[in-house]
């Protein structure tokens, strides 16, 4: 004799399950939205046009709807759009910038482009108590600190805080802060490379005024790179809070395990 199911049982197994399909298709969108995130980056299309819907789900072998909602996924980030006659175009290109090398942006975006700075605020200030502690200086030290809005190709890229200590930020006054790496300047003016820097990359959101300064929206998340660069020497010359508008650097490195 074959038992039915109550029907109260019914009733809440229907639910369940298509609750179930609906997170197991986002899954799957988020994870192909991935993998095509890579193509796009990496110039994986040529003529920067994507393949059928069709096609992707026969490559990957997800349904169609996988396909629509992994695409709706990457125009939400603005890097594909939908063009009638034409179909999805990449919209938006990221630059790499690696971390596996202590450069500045021009040196490390040459190959993309020019790198220009408007430079916003540049003068002594007293530093403030963390600010002395990782420069090694004794407190209510001043400082020389800069802002500066660091475009690529014109597209505003980064808004960059630094803080270099006054012995050698006075020689920063008088150099070519709009077309030239603070990098290459304290090279020049130490006589001395650099060395080894700190780094800590994290997602913030931006306040109002990085949105603006960066032209995104209020409160989309920016990368920053908090960066502690030491001469080769040792000494500590320049902590930098730099935020990167995240729809337009990608952050890459080659990493080797040590056993």
């Amino acid at each position: 004799m074959v038992r039915r199911m109550p029907e109260r049982i019914r009733e809440h197994t229907v639910p369940v399950a298509a609750a179930r399909r609906r997170r197991l298709r986002a899954d799957q969108a988020r994870q192909l939205a991935d993998l095509l995130r890579h193509q796009v980056r990496t110039g994986g299309f040529p003529g920067g046009v994507l393949p059928l819907e069709g096609a992707i789900g026969d490559d990957y072998r997800v349904s169609r709807n996988t396909v629509r909602q992994a695409l709706d996924l990457l125009r939400t980030e603005g890097l594909v759009e939908r063009q009638p006659g034409v179909g999805t175009v990449v919209v938006s290109e990221k630059y790499s910038h690696g971390l596996d090398r202590l450069q500045g942006l021009a040196e490390t975006l040459h190959e993309h482009g020019d790198v220009t700075n408007e430079v916003r605020t540049v003068g002594p200030v007293t530093a403030p108590a963390p600010v002395a502690r990782r420069l090694g200086l004794t407190e209510h030290s001043d400082v020389l600190c800069i802002e500066r809005l660091r475009r690529l190709n014109g597209l505003p890229l980064s808004l960059d805080l630094t803080y270099i200590p006054m012995d050698i930020g006075t020689g920063l006054l008088g150099c070519d802060l709009e077309h030239t790496d603070v990098f290459r300047l304290l090279e020049t003016l130490t006589g001395q490379p650099l060395g080894t820097a700190e780094i800590t990359l994290e997602a913030v959101n931006a306040d109002a005024h990085s949105a603006a300064v960066l032209e995104a929206p209020r409160g989309t998340a920016v990368l920053m790179l908090e960066r502690l660069t030491h001469l080769s020497d040792g000494r500590p010359v320049d902590l930098e809070f730099i935020r990167f508008r995240g729809d337009r650097i990608t952050m890459s490195g080659l990493l080797h395990r040590c056993v």
